[in-house]
């Protein structure tokens, strides 16, 4: 849900703050007074272009809003994906300096606009004639039509067996690739995967070496410097003598003296017995120290050899595994005569045939869910006067398959008899585009639904039937989604749940959230122009009344 957006110096709003609630959110008011503007300030905090700038006579502007998703919704994972906190609200926040500058923030860190746009457009979608997103971008068609039609099980298992011959693809290449160099080299494969095989290098053999070598090299200096700690701690005068004979002492004193110095004598005995340990452990290093020359030229001219091995095949002493198991990939694709690529082949093949078996499965069902979103669409169009409209949901067969399918998806329609069919945004009438938007999201329903829905311009140049029909279906559709858009018809305004009047008092926009009689007030106004009539008052409390929705939960989104 949004829960709340605050502008400070854009256009002509000084400072506003609103806070809406689920459900349908309306703003009315006069022409001018900055609903607009408001609207135009939320596309802004959410990472787009939009016409919004800084007020005349201020340095700098700023939009925020705030949303509060559920915690499984998809902003949360990106936000998370970015290592940003992902729980409680999250604030979006853009400022604009009078130079055109601007910077973006999330939850107050600050960020590019592209992942400010990238999470408000999974937070928000904008209907009307500047829309580039949400339903309009053809690239979430696909997904659209898998939602509506309940295919996202199927689609993921196609796109798993897409991965699966992708992966088959990429290996028989691979295997091709180096069984064509080895059979350019095949010589020389055969001699160095020998070579490599006959020498067995091991991963860390070079340390491991070195080590041996430097104690060993070592060895008459440190068997003198172990046989001094030893003679230290063993020897006539050393610890373990020093120990032995203090102890000898404190066991002939008096009964109730040895109580006294119960733990010293203690102490003096784990004393005794660690020093022990350790002179036998000096003893044990010195007499495996390996001071065998002969031993000493073994290590050194094994570890020459790996190195030299190293430096011919061109990588590093611990690399030389890989190579050997490279080699031997190698060899044995030319020894086996070509049966390795047969098999790689046969898989790829295998594989293909289980992609295109389950894409035909899915394509068939995208047909018919296809056919009964065009249903579903057609159904809505007459009511919100776009009956001479129609659309169709175009399945353009993609010959090399992908991991969306067999088919391109793309949702297009025509608005004059006759006229070809063409993208959503080629719609010219804003007011037109918005309808449609609506009845296409009406259709859709619970097809991915984003945060809040805003439609812009979505009853402009309709009354009567045709604006109770808009206001019935974005009754319908704030059942589910948060709704937010500025109206100018009776007929939608009294279906809100949250009604907010903006207007100018001055050079300032007041905005008040209308309840009771006020909200009353204002249908009226709405119904009737300037002059508020009695009749318009019982009109808008008619209105009011039977606008009224079934009480039942909402689910936010």
């Amino acid at each position: 849900m949004l829960a709340a957006l605050t502008v400070r110096d854009i256009v002509l709003i000084e400072q506003a703050a609103l806070e809406f609630g689920p459900g349908l959110n309306v703003l009315t008011g006069e022409t001018g007074a900055g609903k607009s503007i408001l609207l135009d300030s939320l596309g802004l905090a959410v990472g787009g272009r939009g016409r919004a700038g800084v007020r005349p006579g201020a340095a700098q502007g700023s939009a925020t809003a705030v949303f509060d998703p559920t915690p499984a919704h998809r902003s949360r994972a990106l936000l998370s994906e970015q290592a940003m906190t992902s729980e409680g609200e999250i604030v979006l926040r853009r400022s604009l300096s009078s130079d055109g500058k601007s910077r973006a923030f999330i939850n107050d860190e600050a960020v590019g606009v592209g992942l400010l746009k990238e999470l408000g457009g999974l937070l928000l979608e904008v209907h009307g004639q500047s829309d580039d997103r949400g339903l309009f971008d053809a690239a979430t068609h696909r997904g659209l039509l898998d939602s509506f039609g309940e295919l996202e099980d199927q689609a993921s298992a196609v796109a798993e067996k897409f991965g699966d011959w992708d992966a088959a693809r990429s290996a028989f290449a691979q295997l091709k690739a180096s069984v064509a160099n080895a059979q350019r080299n095949a010589d020389y494969v055969r001699a160095a995967s020998a070579e490599l095989a006959d020498f067995a290098p091991e991963a860390g053999e070079e340390e491991k070496l070195a080590d041996q070598r430097a104690l060993m090299m070592n060895a008459a200096r440190i068997a003198e410097d172990l046989s001094a700690a030893s003679e230290a701690l063993s020897g006539e005068r050393g610890a373990e003598a020093g120990l032995a004979s203090a102890l000898k002492k404190l066991s002939r004193l008096q009964e109730e003296a040895r109580k006294r110095v119960a733990g010293a004598e203690s102490a003096l005995e784990q004393a005794y017995a660690l020093t022990e340990e350790a002179r036998r452990e000096l003893d044990s290093l010195l007499a495996n120290l390996d001071s065998d020359t002969s031993n000493l030229e073994k290590k050194e001219e094994r570890l020459f050899a790996l190195r030299t091995l190293a430096r011919k095949y061109a990588c590093t002493p611990d690399e030389l595994p890989r190579v050997q198991a490279d080699f031997l990939v190698q060899r044995e694709a030319l020894d086996s005569n070509g049966h390795s690529l047969k098999s790689a082949e046969v898989a790829v093949a295998s594989a293909r045939d289980e992609f295109i078996a389950i894409a035909k499965k899915l394509s068939a069902a995208r047909g018919l869910a296809a056919k009964k979103l065009e249903n579903a669409v057609a159904g809505e169009l007459a009511p919100l006067k776009l009956g001479h409209a129609k659309f169709r949901v175009a399945l353009a067969t993609d010959n090399e398959g992908s991991a969306g399918g067999l088919e391109h998806i793309a949702f297009e329609v025509t608005t004059v008899e006759g006229a070809a069919f063409g993208g959503l945004a080629k719609i010219a009438s804003g007011g037109e585009l918005a309808r449609f938007s609506l009845a296409l999201k009406v259709a859709l329903a619970q097809s991915s639904p984003p945060v809040v829905l805003v439609f812009d311009e979505v009853d402009r140049g309709v009354g009567g039937a045709v604006a109770d029909a808009v206001g019935m279906r974005l009754q319908r559709l704030a059942e589910t989604t948060q709704v937010l858009l500025v109206t100018h018809s009776p007929q939608v305004a009294a279906r809100a749940a949250r009604h907010f009047r903006i207007s100018r008092v001055g050079d300032k926009t007041r905005i008040v959230l209308l309840e009771g009689d006020a909200r009353l007030e204002e249908i009226a106004r709405m119904l009737s122009g300037a002059t508020v009539t009695d009749e318009a008052r019982a009109a808008a409390k008619r209105l009011v009344a039977e606008a009224s929705p079934a009480k039942k939960p909402r689910k936010r989104a």
